[in-house]
């Protein structure tokens, strides 16, 4: 089973996606994506950390998510991909001009979930309800994102988007 889940920022999805998975059985890995590069992220983590408490195992993982996944699947009923906003951006910062290594890591990550009996819950941001960007950059992380959240969305099972805290289910 894999769960997509969207939204604007500050929408909702973590507390959504959390409280999801903890109604189901087994356990359970957080697999994050962000690096606590500034103090302001530090503290961010540090909160999304002490919310989970000890229900959850983390595994950080700014890069490789489908090697990540690789090497836990069998360790976990349920895995939470938290999230893909943040693992673009690390992506196109790690990789530069580089579409063919980005690719072959999103085409690793969704390989990944293959014959797998785990249920992935995979978090994404919707940035493309705004104003077209006014630079090249945010132009092409807004396209990349928006056609990543696109092959997410047709691979999962289920997709939500949350608006103002509240979650609409759009598929399954």
């Amino acid at each position: 089973m894999i769960i997509f889940v969207t939204g604007g920022a500050r929408s909702g999805k973590s507390d959504f996606v959390q409280e999801m998975a903890e109604t189901l059985e087994g356990k359970r890995l957080f697999l994050a994506t962000a690096e606590a590069l500034d103090d302001e992220m530090k503290e961010r983590i540090r909160k999304h950390k002490e919310k989970r408490g000890d229900r959850w195992d983390t595994l950080e993982e700014p890069l490789d998510l489908g090697n990540a996944i690789q090497s836990v699947s069998k360790s976990y009923r349920t895995i939470l991909v938290d999230c893909l906003t943040v693992w673009l951006s690390n992506l196109l910062i790690e990789y530069e001009d580089e579409d063919e290594i980005i690719s072959e890591m999103i085409d690793d990550f969704f390989s990944s979930m293959d014959d797998c009996k785990e249920t992935f819950i995979v978090v994404s941001n919707e940035v493309g309800l705004g104003i077209v960007p006014d630079n090249k950059l945010v132009r092409i992380y807004r396209d990349k994102l928006g056609f990543l959240n696109q092959r997410m969305a047709k691979r999962a099972d289920q997709v939500y988007i949350l608006f103002s805290g509240i979650p609409v289910k759009i598929k399954g």
